[in-house]
C-alpha cells in the first residue's frame, strides 16, 4: 500500500470549481477497480487557493495505472485552465512489518 499527496494551487475564484471536479473524479474512482482505497481533500487555512489531495492506493503499480488512464489525462487537461502552476506529487511508501 502507498500514499500519494497531490498538491495544487488553484487560480483565485476557481476554488469551488476545483472542489466540484474533485468530487466528480472521486465518484468515478470509487465506481471502478482502479486500486484506490481512500481519498481526502485538504485546504490550507492560511492560503485557501492551496489544496492537497491525500490518496491511499493498493500499490504503486495501481497508482501508475491511474496516472496513465484517460480520465486522469482529461482531468489534467482541464486542470490547466484553473491551476496557477503545475501540480506536485509526493509518494509516501508504507512499510509493513511481520
Amino acid at each position: 500500500m502507498i500514499n500519494v499527496g497531490l498538491y495544487y494551487k488553484v487560480k483565485k475564484g476557481h476554488e469551488e470549481e476545483f472542489e466540484r471536479t474533485f468530487n466528480s473524479v472521486l465518484a468515478m474512482l470509487k465506481s471502478t477497480d482502479m486500486g484506490i482505497k481512500d481519498v481526502r481533500l485538504y485546504r490550507d487555512v492560511n492560503d485557501p487557493q492551496q489544496y492537497m489531495i491525500f490518496t491511499e492506493w493498493e500499490s504503486l503499480d495501481k497508482f501508475r495505472e491511474f496516472v496513465t488512464s484517460r480520465p486522469f489525462k482529461e482531468t489534467t487537461e482541464f486542470g490547466k485552465t484553473i491551476l496557477e502552476e503545475m501540480p506536485k506529487n509526493r509518494i509516501f511508501m508504507n512499510e509493513t512489518s511481520i
